[in-house]
């Protein structure tokens, strides 16, 4: 442990949070209302629309079918345009944003389709809008879920993080790779192997609280 300090931990520490934080946000901005889309536009939704759904199902295909790590040198182009550099924390933030939106959407689109048809049915008996049947139904009866599919979405973006370390995307993915790994370092691994462990740890057990809670209501 003699080639890194406590502060270059924490340091690491603090940008991978900004990074899973920072992804998550925007990447649930896009990908939630992505998931409604799949689910009230497929076949049997709400307002099928087999053309929009194919759109959307085709290219959320596409991005999931590459690993991460590819894309991350796919889109070096465009990070760039973005952000004016592909190194660093604020450059990874874009891939990891391109890779959790339409993972997110389809974690959605899996929680929304758990909702009982009879609630949907009785929504629109009552004659409610659209809108009024996917937040005043649809989310509030899938809240559990939905909860827990985020929670999956932040630990998948965790390990994202650690592989954008692998060209210099910072964070304990980072430190792991130029401290441990090029350097021989075994203790250097050890710890960023038990940080992420106790990050993962701790933001399941949080999903799940949360998750029990709200089907409580």
């Amino acid at each position: 442990m003699s080639t890194i300090t406590g502060s270059q931990i924490i340091k690491a520490i603090i940008e991978t949070l900004q990074m899973v934080s920072i992804s998550l946000a925007i990447g649930s901005v896009f990908g939630i209302p992505l998931g409604v889309l799949l689910v009230i536009t497929k076949s049997g939704g709400i307002i099928k629309n087999k053309v929009v759904f194919s759109v959307l199902n085709n290219i959320i295909n596409i991005v999931r079918s590459l690993p991460f790590i590819i894309l991350l040198v796919a889109i070096v182009p465009f990070t760039r345009f973005i952000v004016g550099s592909s190194i660093g924390t604020k450059a990874a933030i874009i891939p990891l944003i391109v890779y959790i939106t339409p993972y997110i959407a389809r974690l959605i689109e899996n929680s929304l389709l758990e909702v009982s048809s009879g609630i949907i049915e009785a929504a629109e008996a009552m004659g409610a809008t659209t809108i009024q049947i996917i937040w005043h139904f649809l989310l509030p009866e899938a809240l559990g879920s939905l909860i827990l599919s985020l929670t999956t979405a932040t630990i998948g973006l965790i390990g994202a993080t650690a592989m954008a370390g692998t060209v210099g995307g910072g964070g304990i993915g980072d430190v792991a790779i130029s401290y441990g790994y090029q350097r021989f370092n075994t203790g250097v691994i050890v710890v960023t192997v038990i940080i992420l462990i106790i990050f993962v740890q701790a933001i399941q057990n949080l999903g799940n609280v949360l998750a029990k809670k709200a089907r409580r209501h």
